[in-house]
């Protein structure tokens, strides 16, 4: 599952609950954290989304100078002790960088120094061996830390005191800080260095776009931000197609004629040319590049306002979507295909029923409160219950 999303940017927030879980039956955090903490896999920042969300890419640590694109450096006092911290001795704990900043005789509390490092952290210039810290720092764990624990038998010692087991610690810094500072940053500057050449990164993007999607279209480059875009891969598949590695042709019918794909890719989209009339429902963070929809796709027409946000869900039959849950499942926006098919009801059901979500009240459905709709009924025969705000379901 790594190898086939190394390099592209997706939501912290839903990048274990929705696409790794999606793809893997049993997926455990642990198994990923132990991928990080043996060094066999990396993640960066790829920027922030609001005061605790981010985008984030996973590569495995050989593949990461090819596939991390370069970031420009944060600006701030405070950003460059820690910075300075981190390349001079390099991977450091959480007392470590507030000593830092104390020692620069700079604001040490730590929010201060906590937003300076995840500000290092969304840039794309610092990451940790574990992701602890960007699973406390989406769920909102921002606070806590550096406080001095007053102690009776530390009157008298200036600038030191005693830890919780009454054991000495110096200068009023305590090891452990936020959930959102554990573990051990280092500078990611190491695992993109030296830079390859310009041709090789570009080889390995449009490797890693055929191993994600493929069939590479230029709307599938764009909707996914690649450097350069979709010219800074095309001199690379044209290569690729005269070596017969890749076929090009025109695959997808309204995404322009520079397509390229696997071979195997065109025979498997042939076979799906006619979708399953009763295939199952699939649900989808929005954000997923599995989600075409709002990048390589338009969004079909809607009486709603559908849009790519992090923390969305979109409900698909046969590739086409039917709904589209908005954030923490207050509102919907519905599709041609809703109306014909309550299968959706069912899908959308199971987010609770799978932990991913701790309860649904649409509240709103394209725009209207969701009961002066005709939506109402059918949610409440799927054992959805009338409540203050709309309509809730929860286990």
């Amino acid at each position: 599952v790594v190898a086939q999303l190394q390099g592209t940017p997706v939501a912290a927030s839903v990048l274990e609950a929705d696409v790794l879980a999606c793809r893997m039956t049993g997926y455990k955090p642990a198994d990923l954290d132990q991928l990080c903490t043996s060094g066999e896999v990396v993640w960066v920042g790829a920027g922030a989304l609001g005061a605790t969300d981010g985008r984030v890419r996973l590569a495995f640590r050989d593949q990461a100078a090819l596939l991390i694109p370069a970031v420009e450096s944060c600006d701030g006092a405070v950003h460059d002790a820690l910075r300075n911290r981190l390349r001079d001795s390099g991977a450091s704990f959480w007392g470590d960088l507030v000593a830092a900043a104390q020692a620069a005789s700079l604001p040490y509390d730590s929010e201060t120094v906590l937003a300076a490092l995840w500000d290092l952290v969304w840039a794309g210039e610092v990451t940790n061996d574990s992701l602890a810290p960007l699973r406390a720092r989406v769920a909102g764990h921002r606070s806590g830390g550096t406080r001095r624990q007053p102690s009776r038998s530390g009157r008298g010692l200036p600038r030191a005191g005693r830890s919780r087991r009454g054991r000495l610690r110096l200068g009023g810094i305590s090891a452990a800080g936020p959930p959102s500072s554990a573990g051990r940053w280092s500078l990611v500057e190491p695992l993109v260095s030296p830079q390859p050449a310009p041709t090789q990164s570009a080889l390995a993007r449009a490797h890693q776009l055929l191993e994600r999607y493929g069939v590479v279209t230029r709307e599938t480059a764009l909707g996914e931000g690649q450097q350069g875009g979709f010219a800074g891969v095309y001199p690379v598949f044209k290569a690729l197609e005269e070596r017969g590695e890749v076929r090009r042709g025109y695959f997808v019918a309204g995404l322009g004629a520079a397509q390229f794909a696997l071979g195997g890719a065109v025979d498997r989209l042939r076979g799906a040319r006619t979708p399953e009339p009763d295939a199952a429902p699939v649900v989808l963070a929005a954000t997923d590049p599995a989600q075409p929809y709002g990048a390589a796709l338009s969004w079909p027409d809607s009486p709603g306002r559908p849009a790519r946000t992090a923390g969305a869900h979109v409900v698909l039959a046969g590739g086409v979507p039917l709904v589209m849950l908005e954030r923490r499942g207050r509102s919907l926006v519905t599709f041609e295909g809703a109306e014909s098919n309550d299968a959706w009801i069912e899908a959308i059901i199971g987010l609770v029923k799978d932990g991913r979500l701790p309860k649904l009240e649409i509240a709103k459905v394209d725009g209207q409160p969701v009961r002066e709709t005709p939506w109402a009924a059918r949610l409440e025969s799927a054992d959805f219950t009338p409540a203050y705000k709309g309509m809730l379901y929860r286990t």
